[in-house]
């Protein structure tokens, strides 16, 4: 492949690429899965209701994450 045929190929993916968003955009979409990723492990992981243990049981052994 040629040095034009390359940069042709890399213009295309860079172009279909979808619509830029915003440092401000980024940086909410950030501390939003952030705040969810972390309510997910210290709301479910470290929560005392028996329905929500037994649920996330095997799969918080899994990962690791002691819960006895």
């Amino acid at each position: 492949m040629s040095h034009a045929a390359i940069t042709e190929v890399v213009m295309a993916v860079t172009n279909a690429s979808g619509v830029s968003l915003s440092l401000n955009d980024r940086m909410i979409a950030g501390f939003l899965s952030l705040f969810i990723g972390a309510f997910l492990v210290f709301g479910a992981g470290l929560a005392n209701s028996s329905v929500l243990h037994d649920t996330a049981h095997d799969v918080r052994h899994s990962f690791g994450f002691p819960c006895h």
